[in-house]
């Protein structure tokens, strides 16, 4: 079994989440893959980019898959593993579901329109500590992805937090009520879960079987 880690948007494999994690992973022997999705090139980052970036880190064409994916990462699991079936289970942390419904209506209308004219917008980057450029592109490929599509039952554990203000819990209550094999935890928790990790890192041994 592989297994494989995805931070969040504007984060980086040095996300406290991703340390803390590959410690954990440590402690039972296995090597957790932690991807710098950013490539270098954050500018240029979509959704698109992130999943074949992941494809191409896998060992072989039939090693079994773990994903696990924080935010925008764990979207990016979810769209791996209904297209690719060595991928034989998912650990979605506070996953971006329906990302682009809560995102761009906390910029606004004319913040939005900018972005598209300009073909750029300032964000923010958690793992940079400043302001880098990002493609409209970003908005252009994500609209592609139809929430609705992803059909393929697979084994997966959602952990979301229910005071979350990036991603709103219900979508991951929605997309567990839409899905067999979800096991779905909600802790009193917001987007960063990092009060929780002591407790995941529990509930990933019990669900993994380490």
């Amino acid at each position: 079994m592989q297994y494989i880690y995805l931070h969040g948007f504007a984060s980086s494999p040095q996300s406290y989440k991703a340390q803390y994690l590959k410690r954990c992973f440590a402690t039972v022997g296995i090597d957790l893959e932690i991807l710098d999705l950013n490539q270098g090139d954050f500018s240029n980052l979509t959704l698109t980019r992130q999943i074949q970036q992941t494809v191409v880190a896998f060992k072989t064409n039939d090693t079994p898959i773990t994903l696990i994916g924080s935010s925008f990462g764990g979207l990016t699991a979810t769209w791996v593993g209904e297209k690719y079936p060595q991928v034989k289970r998912l650990i979605l942390l506070a996953p971006a579901f329906n990302f682009l419904s809560h995102w761009l209506p906390q910029l606004g209308k004319a913040q939005v329109k900018q972005w598209q004219d300009s073909g750029y917008m300032s964000v923010y980057h958690y793992g940079e500590d400043k302001l880098l450029p990002l493609s409209y592109q970003f908005v252009v490929d994500g609209a592609k992805y139809n929430q609705a599509l992803l059909q393929r039952s697979i084994s997966t554990l959602i952990i979301h937090g229910k005071k979350d203000e990036t991603i709103p819990v219900e979508a991951s209550i929605q997309y567990a009520r839409n899905h067999e094999q979800v096991k779905l935890l909600t802790p009193d928790s917001d987007h960063s879960l990092h009060e929780e990790m002591e407790d995941i890192w529990q509930e990933i041994q019990l669900f993994c079987s380490l």
